[in-house]
């Protein structure tokens, strides 16, 4: 992904946060004739409790997809993927830049990460990587629901899900945020976006704010 320096984003605990409140990614790798894609849910391994600063790479993320899907036929162990993680977004009017000439933006947050796939065994490798997402949504996004009274009917279906570890070995993140803008025009869109309705535009209101704080003399997010 093409990332211009002043939208770059280094800040791993920033990453890790978006990555954890949009979960579902898109999986990309290799096919025929075309790259294969698929929406699934992805959590970090419940086993790293390293801190929320480490570096992504040498992180494991878990995902599972349906068996019947043919992009899951395609993965090896050990092959290359990148998964896709799109945060909050929205379009940006020049009204707001009380100045002409002046052009309309897309502003948006997305976090690309690169690794290996390792397709897991199907049985209870795969059962624990049901349960773990299970237990991870609930904990953020659910209303406390146990999952163990259910775990019959899991056993029941798993075999039609197929989990895989992901390995990070590289990542790249775009947080376009207004950054090329006057401070007094990223202050306007900030204040718009902050005004709406729209979860997703509130959400892109603090953003602005954090990076624009934790960013350096540069412009780039550490």
């Amino acid at each position: 992904m093409f990332v211009p320096g002043v939208y770059q984003n280094h800040d791993p605990a920033q990453l890790r946060d978006e990555m954890r409140r949009n979960p579902l990614a898109v999986l990309a790798s290799n096919g025929e004739p075309a790259p294969m894609l698929t929406h699934l849910p992805v959590i970090p391994h419940p086993d790293e409790g390293g801190a929320a600063d480490a570096p992504l790479p040498g992180s494991v993320l878990l995902g599972h997809m349906n068996r019947a899907n043919p992009h899951w036929a395609g993965l090896t162990a050990g092959s290359s993927a990148t998964l896709v993680f799109l945060g909050p977004h929205g379009y940006v009017t020049p009204v707001l830049y009380n100045a002409t000439p002046a052009a309309p933006t897309w502003n948006f947050v997305t976090v690309h990460v690169h690794g290996t796939v390792h397709p897991i065994p199907a049985g209870d490798e795969t059962l624990d990587v049901v349960r773990w997402t299970v237990e991870a949504f609930e904990r953020s996004f659910g209303s406390g629901w146990d999952p163990q009274p259910s775990l019959g009917y899991f056993r029941s279906i798993v075999g039609d899900v197929g989990a895989f570890r992901f390995e990070i070995t590289g990542v790249d993140a775009m947080y376009k945020l207004s950054q090329e803008q006057s401070a007094e025009r990223q202050d306007r869109v900030a204040a718009s976006f902050a005004a709406s309705e729209e979860g997703c535009l509130r959400e892109l209101a603090e953003l602005m704010r954090v990076v624009r704080n934790n960013a350096d003399p540069a412009g780039v997010t550490r």
